[in-house]
């Protein structure tokens, strides 16, 4: 069984157009068991329940941004060693090393096309 079909995605961001082209293309490279959350704290509700092997998290949203995140899924024993990859428009140094710091595994930035983000996940889970 190849690994897109055994992985387990979780898409993060507040902007619902955002969250349909990653999802869109992360059915495009054929990982079908992806799960997506508006926020933060919902990310977080949803991973209790259904464990994932990768989050894939805007940086910018309201409440709870994506470092935030971040730190509550390295500071839950549970959730600790999940990958996670911080899409955002602005990764600037200082951003990615706060970033690299918590324990982020890679970042993109936006916008970015679907190959891009291919290269991104297979960076941090393998060939896909």
């Amino acid at each position: 069984m190849a690994l897109r079909d055994q992985l387990r995605i979780m898409v993060v961001d507040d902007m619902s157009t955002s969250r349909g082209l990653i999802t869109q293309a992360l059915d495009a490279m054929g990982i079908r068991q992806v799960g997506y959350a508006s926020d933060g704290p919902g990310a977080l509700a949803a991973i209790e329940k259904a464990p994932v092997h990768l989050v894939i998290s805007d940086y910018n949203m309201p409440g709870m941004d994506g470092l935030q995140l971040l730190q509550a899924l390295r500071g839950n024993p549970r959730t600790k060693g999940v990958g996670f990859i911080l899409i955002t428009g602005r990764a600037d140094r200082e951003l990615v090393e706060t970033g690299r710091r918590l324990g982020m595994n890679n970042f993109l930035k936006k916008p970015f096309l679907p190959p891009e983000l291919r290269s991104c996940i297979e960076a941090v889970v393998g060939r896909l």
